[in-house]
C-alpha cells in the first residue's frame, strides 16, 4: 500500500482531505519527536545524578516545556486550514469559561504557585485544615504525604492527599519550612508547690541549653537569608524556661528551637534527660491533679494562724 492509497482510505474513512491528512502528519511528527527529546533528556540527566529530587524537577520541567513546544508548533500547523479560526476559538474559549470553571481556576492557582513559589515540592505546609510534606506538584493539583490528624506531634499518618491547585486562593497557607527552617517548641513541667521550683528551673535550662543550644547558630543564619525575601526577626534565639502559676503547681515552660521535622524527636530527648535528673533529686517532685486537706494550725505560718488558734497553741508551748 502506498502512499496514495492511505491518503485515500483516510479521505474515505474519516473525511480527511489532503491539506487536512499533511496537517495531521506534521502534528504526530512533532509530538514523536518531542517526546523522544524528553526521553533522552531524563535519561541523560538520570546517569549524571542520583538526587531525587533533581530527577524530579527535571521530570516536571521537560513534562512542562513539551507541552508548551507542542503547542506552539502544532498550534499553527491547523490555524491555516481552519475556516473563521478567531470566530471559532472565540465561541471556543467562552465555551471552556464556563464549561470548565473549576479546572480553569486549578490552573490559574499552579500558575500562581509556580510564579510565586508558596511552597516548592519538599516543603512541609498547612492549607486549611489538612497539613503534610508536598510529594508532587502539577498543573491542576498538588500532593501532600498527611501529618498529624489522629498522629500526635507532627508525624506522618501515611495517608496521601490531593488537593485542588485552587485552594491557594480560598485557604490560609502555612509554610513551615519556607525561609525558615524551624519552629519554636514548648514543652510545660508541672513541679509541686513543695518543690525547690528554683533548682527545677535551673536543671531545665541546662538541659533545654545543652539539647537546642547547637542549633541558635544556624537559625540566626536562616533568619538573616529569610529577612531579606521577608519582615523576619528575632532578638532571641536561645531556649529559654518561663516560669508561671496553676492550681495543681509551678509550671516551668521550657521554649526552643527545633526543626520542623523534628518535633517529637527532640522533646523526646528532652523530656527523658528531665526524667533523669528529677529522679536524683529528692526535693523535686511533678504535679499532677490531687485532692489534699490543709490544716492551717498544724502547717500553716505561725504569723497566719487564726485568732480562735492562738490560745491552744500556747497551751501547747508550757
Amino acid at each position: 500500500m502506498n502512499s496514495q492509497d492511505i491518503s485515500a482510505w483516510l479521505h474515505a474513512a474519516l473525511n480527511l482531505d489532503p491539506v487536512r491528512q499533511q496537517d495531521l502528519a506534521l502534528s504526530f511528527a512533532v509530538i514523536v519527536a518531542l517526546w523522544l527529546t524528553r526521553v533522552v533528556a531524563l535519561r541523560l540527566m538520570a546517569r549524571k545524578t542520583e538526587d531525587v529530587r533533581v530527577r524530579y524537577r527535571w521530570k516536571k520541567g521537560t513534562g512542562y516545556l513539551a507541552v508548551a513546544l507542542g503547542a506552539l508548533l502544532i498550534v499553527p500547523i491547523w490555524m491555516g486550514s481552519l475556516p473563521a479560526a478567531g470566530t471559532y476559538l472565540g465561541l471556543l474559549s467562552a465555551g471552556v469559561a464556563i464549561a470548565l470553571k473549576d479546572p480553569l481556576v486549578n490552573l490559574a492557582g499552579w500558575l500562581f504557585i509556580v510564579w510565586r513559589r508558596p511552597f516548592s515540592v519538599g516543603d512541609r505546609i498547612q492549607i486549611g485544615q489538612t497539613s503534610g510534606d508536598v510529594i508532587d506538584l502539577r498543573i491542576f493539583q498538588f500532593t501532600l504525604l498527611e501529618i498529624g490528624n489522629w498522629v500526635d506531634a507532627d508525624q506522618s499518618t501515611g495517608r496521601i492527599i490531593h488537593v485542588p491547585n485552587g485552594q491557594v486562593f480560598l485557604e490560609r497557607l502555612a509554610n513551615y519550612t519556607k525561609g525558615f527552617a524551624f519552629v519554636w517548641n514548648e514543652l510545660p513541667v508541672l513541679v509541686t508547690f513543695e518543690s525547690d521550683w528554683r533548682k527545677a528551673k535551673k536543671i531545665l535550662q541546662e538541659i533545654a541549653d545543652r539539647h537546642t543550644h547547637h542549633l541558635s547558630e544556624d537559625a540566626k543564619q536562616q533568619v538573616r537569608k529569610a529577612s531579606e525575601e521577608f519582615m523576619i526577626f528575632y532578638s532571641n534565639l536561645t531556649p529559654i524556661v518561663y516560669t508561671s502559676v496553676k492550681d495543681s503547681g509551678v509550671l516551668l515552660t521550657i521554649r526552643y528551637l527545633c526543626n520542623a521535622r523534628r518535633r517529637r524527636g527532640s522533646a523526646e530527648a528532652i523530656w527523658e534527660d528531665i526524667l533523669q535528673q528529677f529522679a536524683t533529686c529528692g526535693d523535686i517532685d511533678f504535679a499532677y491533679p490531687t485532692q489534699r486537706f490543709y490544716d492551717n494550725r498544724g502547717e500553716g505560718k505561725p504569723g497566719q494562724a487564726p485568732a480562735w488558734a492562738a490560745p491552744a497553741a500556747a497551751a501547747g508551748d508550757q
